[in-house]
């Protein structure tokens, strides 16, 4: 999964002013550039925020771009995604009511308007966090993900490291207003990389790389979920599925039972990245359940494949239920150096494939 962060801002960091109407921070040639972005996209996000105080439609005007779109096999427009936490939006706004597309409403409440119901697909999450909204977008095989804020969204992905790129444009002008919204730094966030500063007429546009990865992480984690799907449920073993990722960037696919009776999604992926003679040191590999750390069917666990063929990372959505033996997967990687990610967010569709059986501790 791609995800580009994208602002506007004064500089003394404003994202608008107090006034009623909404300040232009952009040049005519960056507005240029922005629909172009959108239009590469598969969805862009913003906050109720954003969609209250501006009422934004988002979809292109450029027909060109709308004819690409549609000879690709993707809606007219980009889907779009707001984010609300209370869930209460008006259905009538122009967010919902125009575009050729999939309009998604991503928000903690239970209890939403029967007629936003009718105009979006509704996301329920039991707390709102960056990570959470990009696994359940990417569950709906969303692959390049445009943010366009305001505070608050921006703040939230930030904060997560949960971006890939992030473009920062910059208006010529103060604004010197105490109580405008402004992009707001978040402590401890990930390290922003510099890559490149243009000009576009009086607009000045940075361009930073993330130094995270959670969204490659979130994208290869989803498409090993994917996997475990393939499997035939069984009584004695988890579904599971598990991608690795070389430091050259090769990809191997495996999932539970794939080829033997006896092998782990894991042991799948290993065999055939050594059959294609591929170099497992520094790779990462991405399983859907927390790789095991003992077996009575062989000698040597997942854990300890992992460990031997010295990877450096491993990404999983959901810790092993104790249904067949006590794992101690994650704390046995981390104790032989081995970097552990786990993302939780994706743990209740593990849970949901693997429903056959019981799985609680």
């Amino acid at each position: 999964m791609r995800v580009i962060l994208s602002a506007a801002v004064s500089l003394d960091g404003c994202l608008d002013d107090c006034s009623p109407d909404r300040l232009v921070l952009s040049s005519a040639e960056d507005w240029q550039e922005v629909y172009r972005l959108r239009a590469s996209c598969d969805a862009i996000l913003i906050g109720a925020g954003t969609l209250r105080a501006d009422n934004p439609s988002l979809v292109l005007k450029d027909e060109e771009s709308r004819r690409q779109r549609i000879a690709a096999g993707r809606s007219a427009d980009p889907i779009k995604v707001v984010v609300s936490g209370s869930g209460k939006l008006d259905p009538s706004a122009r967010f919902f009511r125009t575009g050729d597309c999939e309009k998604i409403v991503v928000t903690e409440a239970r209890d939403l308007d029967p007629e936003l119901e009718e105009q979006a697909t509704v996301l329920r999450l039991e707390k709102i966090t960056a990570v959470g909204i990009l696994s359940q977008l990417a569950l709906r095989g969303i692959e390049t993900l445009l943010v366009e804020g305001g505070s608050q969204i921006l703040t939230l992905f930030l904060g997560e490291g949960a971006f890939d790129r992030f473009r920062l444009a910059i208006a010529p002008f103060f604004v010197d207003d105490e109580c405008a919204p402004r992009l707001k730094g978040v402590s401890g966030t990930p390290l922003l990389r510099l890559e490149r500063v243009e000009r576009l007429g009086e607009t000045a546009v940075s361009h930073y790389r993330g130094e995270s990865g959670i969204p490659t992480d979130v994208g290869y984690l989803v498409r090993a979920i994917a996997l475990s799907r393939c499997c035939t449920p069984s009584t004695s073993a988890f579904s599971v599925g598990a991608v690795i990722l070389t430091r050259d960037g090769r990809l191997f696919e495996g999932f539970t039972h794939e080829t033997g009776a006896r092998n782990h999604a894991e042991e799948e992926a290993i065999a055939k990245a050594l059959a294609a003679g591929a170099d497992l040191r520094g790779a990462t590999i991405y399983s859907s359940l927390e790789p095991c750390s003992r077996r009575a069917s062989k000698p040597l666990s997942c854990t300890e494949h992992i460990i031997n063929y010295g990877f450096a990372r491993v990404v999983f959505a959901c810790r092993e239920p104790g249904c067949f033996v006590d794992c101690e997967g994650a704390e046995k990687l981390i104790a032989a150096g081995v970097e552990v990610r786990e993302i939780a967010a994706l743990a209740d569709e593990v849970k949901r494939i693997n429903a056959h059986l019981a799985f609680d501790k």
